[in-house]
């Protein structure tokens, strides 16, 4: 779902040439169906199994979108020219990238691209977020959060986010200051000094107590009063969340009372 930062968040789901605000179906009876089509997100090719959020298996296995340093950004080699497509890694890998820390249960670090904040915050459903540091390349921001990972969580717990099970009492400042202190000094010139904590609120009428995941591949019609969004999950009144981002490619017919 494609995000806006607002109060609360505005989510926006891609059907076909169309876009749904998903917000205004809040509360409301909502039936999705697959169709039982998926297309690669990469190749657009129609594949049987989606792999890794979207991807056909050869794509999964050749397209840079699809590699080892998307998950684990320190493995980037694009600084040495080494990337599975060079074009692709000068727009997204040699670019400069933000160290963070953000709220969703525990505090967490994390890595994204510089024009992807607040979308990536937004995304793992964090309920606050504070810029670490600014560094040029996708590489040095993976070194900086493999360090940090010795004293932070890069996980976000998915059902502590959706219970909305926010940790207290946290001073992401504080935090910050901490960080800022465990840095090597090589790694202090890519501190970030600005300060600004983002904090981020989403449409939830009710948060779920006792989670169900469901998901298009064993329920290709999955219906129900939509109670809230958050991260990309949509929750439903009997509890029951979906995971639109692991469905990306899949093809969906979306109805509503209007």
């Amino acid at each position: 779902m494609r995000t806006e930062l607002a109060t609360p968040v505005n989510y926006f789901l891609p059907v076909g040439e169309m876009e749904i605000s998903m917000n205004g179906l809040i509360g409301k009876e909502i039936s999705m169906n697959f169709t039982g089509q998926i297309n690669c997100i990469s190749c657009g090719k129609q594949t049987k199994t989606s792999f890794s959020q979207g991807f056909c298996y050869n794509c999964l296995q050749t397209a840079p979108e699809a590699g080892e340093s998307v998950i684990r950004p320190e493995l980037s080699k694009a600084h040495l020219g080494i990337a599975r497509d060079m074009e692709w890694a000068e727009k997204h890998d040699l670019i400069d990238h933000i160290v963070y820390l953000a709220v969703s249960g525990d505090v967490k670090v994390g890595v994204t691209r510089h024009h992807q904040i607040p979308t990536r915050w937004i995304d793992q459903g964090a309920s606050s977020a504070i810029k670490l540091a600014t560094t040029p390349n996708r590489h040095i921001a993976g070194i900086i959060e493999v360090f940090l990972k010795k004293h932070f969580t890069d996980k976000t717990n998915w059902r502590t986010m959706l219970k909305n099970e926010i940790a207290e009492h946290i001073n992401l400042l504080n935090e910050k200051e901490k960080v800022y202190n465990l840095l090597p000094i090589e790694l202090r010139k890519y501190f970030n000094p600005e300060n600004s904590i983002i904090e981020i609120e989403y449409p939830v009428l009710t948060f779920p107590e006792n989670i169900k995941s469901i998901g298009f591949d064993k329920t290709p019609v999955i219906e129900g009063v939509l109670t809230g969004i958050k991260g990309q999950y949509l929750i439903f009144e009997n509890e029951s969340v979906l995971n639109i981002r692991k469905h990306n490619g899949y093809f969906l017919q979306i109805k509503s009372p209007s």
